[in-house]
C-alpha cells in the first residue's frame, strides 16, 4: 500500500471537526459550509478550466449564479474538469479495466472509480487523500449504533464478520472501497469479505453460510433476494446488523428482511460523486451530511423548489473534493429536504429520497399519445395492490411490456401481478398496451449488477 494517497493525520483531523459539528447549532454548520465552499470555489478556478470558464474567473461568484453541470459535459471535457494535468482519462480507463488493480490508488495517491451508467454515460471519479479523510470520517462517525450491547462488549470488532455483497467485478465505489479499507487494515484479512451476487444464487448463499457475517451490506433487492432464502430454510446465515443503500429502501421491504433475518436494517443514502451523503438516525430518519455536501433540489426549469417540497432532481456541491470539483452537478435523484428538526437532536437536516434506480416509461395509447408511467406509481401498484416485491418490468416497445415475477413468489402472485397491473395501465388509458408476464429471474440489469425494477426501453 502507497500511504500518499492516504493521510492518518487529516483523517483524524476531519473525524474530530466531524463529531463536533453534529453538535453544532444550524448557523455553525451554515459557517462551516461557507468556509468550504469558498475554499473549493478557489481550488476549481485556480486549477480547472471548465470551472474557470462557468465561474467567470471570479471565485466569489453566488453558488446559485453558477450554471449547472451534467455528467455528459464533464466527461467530454475531462482534461478541463480535473485540477491535476496528470489524471489522463485515456490511463484513468485503463487504469480500470484493470480488474486487478481494485483497490489500489492510481499514480499511488488517488482512489478512482465508475459509476453505473444507469443515468447516461459511465462517469470516472477520482479522490484524494483529502477527499477520503471525509468519506471515511462520515461513514464510521455517523452511523447510529444499531446493537448498543454487542457494539459495548465488542467495541473494535474484533468478532465482526462483514459482508459486503455487490457487484465485485469492476472499479464501482463500494467494491474499491471494501478492497481499499482490506489494503489498508490488512488484520482485517478474512473478516471482511465481497461477494458478487452476479452469480448464480445457490453459489451465493453456499458462499454466505461458509462465511457466517456477522454484518451483511448489499443494496436492498440483494437484501431482499437473501431474506427469501433464509425464509426458505437454504441461507443460513444469522447477521446482526444489515446495512442497505444504492437503491430505494420501501417500508415492506425493510419489514420483510427485518422479519427474515431478526436483526435491524439501516439504510444509508449515497453516490458514485460524493460517498457519504446521508445517514440514518437512531429514529431512522436520513441526515443529510450539510456541513460537506451542498444538495439543492430544483424543478424541470432549474429553480429551486421549497422546503419540503420534492424537486424534479437535484443538484450537487462536494465540499470536499478539490481534484475533480463538482459544483452544482445534476445528480438525477429527487430528494426532498424538511425544514422540522427530528426528535434526535442532531443539526444537520432531515431529507427524504426517490434514487434513479428506476426509469419513466413512455407509452402510447390506442391514439398515439405518449403516456409517462413513473417508476414510483408502478411499485406501488405491485407492491400494495399485487403484494409482489421481487419483480421486474421491461418497456418493450411503444406498447409493450414485459413482466416478471421471481420464481419464489409463484404462480399465484404472478396472477396478482398481472390482474394488478393490467388494471392500472386501463387506469391510465392503456388498456391497449400488450403485457407478457412469466415467472423466473429479471431479463436485464444494468452495468454494476444493481436490478431496476423498472426499465425503459433501450436502456
Amino acid at each position: 500500500m502507497n500511504w500518499t494517497a492516504c493521510d492518518p493525520w487529516r483523517t483524524a483531523g476531519v473525524g474530530l471537526d466531524v463529531l463536533a459539528a453534529v453538535h453544532d447549532t444550524p448557523a455553525g454548520l451554515a459557517r462551516r459550509r461557507a468556509e468550504r465552499l469558498r475554499a473549493l470555489l478557489a481550488a476549481a478556478c485556480r486549477g480547472s478550466a471548465l470551472y474557470r470558464e462557468r465561474l467567470g474567473g471570479n471565485a466569489a461568484r453566488p453558488l446559485a449564479a453558477i450554471a449547472p453541470v451534467g455528467k455528459d459535459e464533464l466527461m467530454a471535457r475531462f482534461a478541463d474538469w480535473v485540477t491535476d494535468p496528470a489524471l489522463r482519462l485515456d490511463e484513468l480507463r485503463a487504469f480500470i479495466a484493470d480488474r486487478g488493480a481494485i483497490g489500489r490508488a492510481f499514480l499511488g495517491r488517488y482512489w478512482v472509480w465508475e459509476s453505473s451508467g444507469s443515468s447516461g454515460r459511465p462517469g470516472l471519479y477520482v479522490q484524494d487523500a483529502a477527499a477520503m479523510a471525509v468519506y471515511d470520517a462520515l461513514e464510521a462517525l455517523r452511523r447510529p449504533l444499531l446493537t448498543p450491547l454487542r457494539r459495548l462488549l465488542d467495541p473494535c470488532g474484533l468478532a465482526e464478520r462483514s459482508a459486503f455483497v455487490g457487484a465485485t467485478g469492476g472499479h464501482f465505489a463500494s467494491t474499491v472501497s471494501v478492497e481499499r479499507l482490506r489494503a489498508l487494515q490488512p488484520w482485517l484479512g478474512e473478516r471482511l469479505r465481497s461477494f458478487s451476487f452476479l452469480q448464480p444464487v445457490a453459489e451465493l448463499v453456499a458462499q454466505l453460510n461458509r462465511f457466517a457475517p456477522t454484518l451483511l451490506a448489499t443494496y436492498p433487492t440483494m437484501a431482499l433476494l437473501l431474506a427469501e432464502e433464509r425464509a426458505g430454510g437454504r441461507l443460513r446465515i444469522a447477521p446482526q446488523e444489515i446495512w442497505t443503500g444504492g437503491e430505494g429502501l420501501s417500508a415492506p421491504m425493510r419489514a420483510q428482511i427485518e422479519r427474515s433475518f431478526g436483526c435491524p436494517v439501516a439504510h444509508s443514502y449515497g453516490a458514485s460523486e460524493f460517498l457519504a451523503l446521508a445517514a440514518p438516525c437512531r429514529f431512522g430518519a436520513l441526515h443529510l451530511n450539510s456541513d460537506w455536501v451542498i444538495l439543492e433540489p430544483v424543478d424541470e426549469r432549474g429553480a429551486p423548489v421549497g422546503p419540503g417540497e420534492a424537486g424534479a432532481t437535484t443538484l450537487l456541491t462536494n465540499l470536499a473534493n478539490h481534484v475533480q470539483p463538482l459544483i452544482r452537478y445534476d445528480l438525477g435523484d429527487r430528494v426532498t429536504l424538511h425544514p422540522q428538526h427530528c426528535a434526535c437532536g442532531s443539526p444537520l437536516p432531515v431529507l427524504e429520497v426517490q434514487g434513479r434506480v428506476d426509469d419513466s416509461l413512455v407509452l402510447r395509447d390506442t391514439r398515439g399519445h405518449a403516456v409517462r408511467l413513473l417508476p414510483l406509481a408502478l411499485t406501488t401498484v405491485m407492491e400494495d395492490e399485487a403484494g409482489v416485491l421481487d419483480f421486474q418490468i421491461v418497456q418493450r416497445g411503444e406498447r409493450a411490456l414485459e413482466l416478471s415475477v421471481g420464481a419464489p413468489e409463484g404462480e399465484a402472485a404472478l396472477v396478482r401481478s398481472r390482474a394488478a397491473l393490467r388494471a392500472y395501465l386501463r387506469s391510465q388509458g392503456l388498456a391497449g398496451v400488450q403485457l407478457r408476464a412469466h415467472t423466473g429471474p429479471p431479463p436485464q440489469r444494468g452495468r454494476s449488477g444493481k436490478l431496476q425494477r423498472v426499465v425503459a426501453a433501450g436502456a
